[in-house]
């Protein structure tokens, strides 16, 4: 299937970061992580095909396509080598360029994502997308709220929350559907052995679908990884702890030597 022109920002100065979000969200959703980045880091952030200002394309979507979408942007940009940074959705798009796209690639950072699902943790997924089919997406907004955020953030940072559930509201039904089924049926395990970039693994401790359990898994596969856990946190690291995040992939991204002759 065609790749599509996404929709993308650049700011900062130095080697290159691609951020990938994940469902319903928009490439906004990277800002407040950015901005303690973008001095060492030429950041780019983009929205994914049928989100946001980035066209739909042709459906059904695939992994794949989602993968080849990131590499438009990168010949688009002329970026020579670059760190992938992936939330949720992201963290399997962005493990699958670097296998797709080895040489391209300098590292992932796979945030708060799933491989290694037994059967209970498939009919979990798969019993949340079968009720968006039947009762609308709309309908199940409060299970999402409570999967995504703590219990204190959403008392205390309503309009945050509310932000986010209005990108769910404000993205294409078909295009959410579609990209929450390309989540539910992606499995990792069977390649990731084969990435062999650097990559940081990190989830919230209170993660139901990216779980810990998970996230160890995934980090005991990769062959050149680190693990991360941020205490007391949910899925949506990116909004509720972007401090914490930025903090820890800076600190992943200056511990390892990379050639970074070439860069945007």
């Amino acid at each position: 299937m065609a790749s599509v022109n996404c929709n993308y920002s650049v700011t900062g100065t130095g080697p290159c970061i691609i951020f990938v979000h994940g469902i319903g969200a928009r490439k906004s959703t990277w800002n407040s992580v950015i901005k303690h980045l973008e001095s060492d880091f030429t950041c780019v952030s983009y929205d994914l095909r049928g989100h946001g200002d980035s066209p739909t394309g042709e459906f059904p979507y695939s992994l794949e396509d989602l993968v080849n979408d990131v590499e438009v942007i990168r010949r688009q940009l002329n970026i020579k080598k670059m760190h992938i940074v992936g939330h949720s959705l992201g963290g399997m798009i962005g493990p699958l360029y670097a296998l797709n796209y080895p040489k391209q690639t300098l590292s992932v950072s796979l945030l708060s994502t799933a491989a290694f699902r037994t059967e209970d943790d498939k009919s979990k997924v798969n019993a949340v997308l079968k009720s968006m089919h039947e009762k609308g997406i709309e309908r199940i907004l409060s299970t999402l709220t409570n999967r995504w955020f703590t219990d204190d953030f959403i008392e205390q940072n309503s309009i945050a929350v509310e932000s986010r559930l209005q990108q769910v509201l404000d993205t294409n039904p078909k295009v959410f559907l579609e990209v929450f089924r390309i989540y539910a049926e992606t499995e990792m395990s069977p390649w990731l052995n084969l990435v062999t970039q650097p990559c940081l693994v990190l989830t919230g401790e209170n993660d139901g679908g990216c779980s810990p359990r998970l996230n160890k898994l995934i980090a005991e596969e990769l062959p050149n990884s680190e693990l991360c856990i941020l205490k007391d946190y949910k899925h949506s690291l990116l909004i509720e702890a972007p401090d914490q995040v930025a903090q820890q992939v800076h600190k992943f991204l200056l511990s390892k030597k990379f050639n970074l002759i070439n860069y945007l």
